[in-house]
This record gives C-alpha cells, sequence and structure tokens, in this order.
C-alpha cells in the first residue's frame, strides 16, 4: 500500500525558541526543520493561495509565509524588501554564465554605477504580516545575494580574478561599496521584533574548493561577512551562512574568526551532511543536508529513513535542524519533500 505523505497543515504550533536552540548548539525541545526557500508551486499548494505569473508580491510573500507555517516550521523566511545590486542581462537556461551581465569593468563604468541604496525600499511586510504571524512564529530574512555573489555579478568571475591582480585597489572599492550597503540592509531588518534571525547568503565555493584563494577570500570577503555577524549579534539575533561549495579550508574562518551560528548547504559529493555533523557539528550548528540530488532520485521511503537516522544522530548533542542540502526547487517531487518533513513532524 502507497503511503499518502500529505495530510494538510502540519498540526503543531511554532516556536521559534527551537530553532534558537539548534543554533546555540543545544537539542530542541522536538525535531526542529530548516530550509533556506522551497518553490512557487509547493507555497501555493501548502497555503492554499492560488500561485501564478499575475500574483503581486505581497500575496506571493504570504503564501511563502503560510507555506512555512503549514509545513511545520518556526519561522518563514522572506526578502523583506526589493533592494538589489542591478546587473546587466545574463541568459538563464539550463545554467548561467558567471562572466556576462558584468557592469563594471574599470574606474569609470564603477563612478557610473547606480549603486541603490537599502534606505530607499520599503520594508513594512516585516510589520504587514504581524496580525498573521502566531505567536511563536518569525520570519528570517536573506540578503540579495552576498558579498561575493554580488561581486561576481557586477565584475564578471574571469575579469575579477584578472583585477585581483591588475587593480586591487577597484576590487576592494567594489567590494566595499557592496558589504556597506548589505550592513545597512540587515541594520534595517534587525529593527523589525518579527525577524528572529538572518541568512547571510553567499555561495563560495565549487566542488572541490572556493572559488578564490583562502588568502584572497580573508582579504576581501570574509571581514564584510564578520560585519554582517556582528550586527546581527549586536542586535541578539542569530545569524547563519547559506553558502554552496566545498569551504574545508574556511572552516575554522566561518566558525571561530567571523562567528556564524549555523552552517547551510551541503552536498554528498563534497562531504555528506552525517560526516559534517561529526566533524563540525560542536562548534557550529549544522542546518539541513538532505542531498539534493538524493531527494531527487531517491524513493520518499528512503528519503525518510535517511532523515530519521540523521534527526537520531544529532538527538544527544543537538545543534540540528532537518532540511534538504540546498533548497527544494520545482524539480523536487513534493511527495519526496512531503517524506523528509514527515520524519520530523512524526517524531515531535
Amino acid at each position: 500500500m502507497t503511503r499518502t505523505w500529505w495530510n494538510g497543515p502540519v498540526k503543531r504550533e511554532p516556536d521559534f525558541e527551537n530553532l534558537r536552540k539548534v543554533l546555540r548548539r543545544q537539542c530542541p525541545d522536538r525535531p526542529t526543520l530548516f530550509e533556506f526557500f522551497l518553490n512557487v508551486p509547493l507555497y501555493g499548494r501548502l497555503s492554499g493561495i492560488p500561485t501564478g505569473p499575475d500574483m503581486d508580491r505581497e500575496t506571493y510573500l504570504r503564501s511563502v509565509f503560510l507555506g512555512f507555517r503549514n509545513a511545520g516550521y518556526d519561522y518563514a523566511t522572506i526578502h523583506a524588501s526589493l533592494f538589489s545590486f542591478p546587473r546587466g542581462e545574463r541568459q538563464h537556461q539550463q545554467t548561467i554564465s558567471l562572466n556576462e551581465g558584468a557592469s563594471i569593468n574599470d574606474w569609470a563604468s564603477f563612478e557610473r554605477y547606480a549603486w541603490k541604496e537599502p534606505s530607499d525600499f520599503d520594508y513594512g511586510i516585516l510589520e504587514r504580516l504581524r496580525p498573521e504571524m502566531p505567536d511563536g512564529m518569525k520570519f528570517i530574512v536573506p540578503g540579495p545575494g552576498g558579498v561575493l555573489e554580488n561581486l561576481i555579478s557586477l565584475l564578471g568571475y574571469d575579469n575579477l580574478c584578472f583585477l585581483l591582480v591588475d587593480d586591487p585597489a577597484l576590487v576592494r572599492a567594489v567590494v566595499d561599496a557592496i558589504g556597506s550597503r548589505l550592513v545597512k540592509h540587515y541594520q534595517i531588518v534587525l529593527g523589525y521584533d518579527t525577524v528572529g534571525a538572518i541568512i547571510s547568503n553567499d555561495d563560495w565555493g565549487f566542488k572541490t574548493q572556493p572559488m578564490l584563494s583562502p588568502d584572497d577570500m580573508r582579504t576581501y570577503i570574509l571581514p564584510w561577512h564578520k560585519r554582517i555577524v556582528q550586527t546581527s549579534h549586536d542586535a541578539g539575533r542569530p545569524v547563519i551562512l547559506h553558502s554552496c561549495g566545498n569551504l574545508t579550508t574556511l572552516m575554522d574562518d566561518i566558525i571561530d574568526g567571523i562567528g556564524y551560528d549555523g552552517k547551510h548547504s551541503y552536498e554528498d559529493t563534497i562531504q555528506p551532511v552525517e560526516s559534517a555533523y561529526e566533524e563540525y557539528g560542536r562548534r557550529i550548528a549544522i542546518l539541513g543536508g538532505i542531498d539534493l540530488d538524493f531527494m531527487v532520485r531517491s524513493k520518499p521511503e528512503a528519503i525518510y529513513r535517511r532523515s530519521r537516522l540523521m534527526l537520531e544522530q544529532a538527538s544527544a548533542q543537538g545543534g540540528y535542524a532537518l532540511g534538504t542540502g540546498n533548497s527544494v526547487p520545482e524539480y523536487v517531487p513534493p511527495e519526496n519533500y512531503f517524506a523528509m518533513i514527515a520524519a520530523a513532524v512524526e517524531a515531535s
């Protein structure tokens, strides 16, 4: 007999204190879920709000909020404003180029670039959704990309590599223009008491190594991450790093140098989350990690078993929340996603 993995909204009240305990490397009161983002059809199914290309931004964000709520999360991840770093057009087919769409290639183009200021954007959704939030629920807010991601978008990856040698002062100017605005973005976000934590979302690596040398990361990128973490900690809120790639050479920096509370994004071909938890789980919270390829290719029963085993592995030590290794794109079969979250909900 085929099992039904989704039977409607999860009947447990959200309590952000569970995720806060995870981020303190403690045991939550019940198994806890973590996801960076899901996908539009899934938000529609979970929230009951019809989704489509014509829906306005606030309706979409309401579907995100209710989707997280009804799936059993203690928070919802939402983009709080339309603040961003505009870039040129680039094709987005099965993959994207890290060189297309670059807007800055020299000092003249740097001076011409139309920098946006976070304070010019509306963050009021963080207050307007308050009446619909259960008492124990919070928002977690990411940035419009991170320091390195936006640096690559504005300069192009190949150009960045050349400029690190040919004109490091220009790289520094662009990095500082990005980093200072990201700090301002998070300062605004952290002014809302509906926000329980922030995510610094910045993909740093390939499958085998970081995209820049560890020395260049420490010179240009990591200092701004430290500023972001300090901004959040000064506001009494934890902060999560979402970063893809092989970051083995930077993990000590992430944990001890920058001070992130939690790390998200894991891939079996780099290091399975079970191994990452054994290696780092006493020093930083481990979030998600059920490999995305595994989520796509496996049967729901196998996903459920691996998820339960991961929760059991972390049950004594704490500091773990269950979720995918990266996110839940549309190509993840919904029943596979529901099997994963069932492992946490049923153990509550």
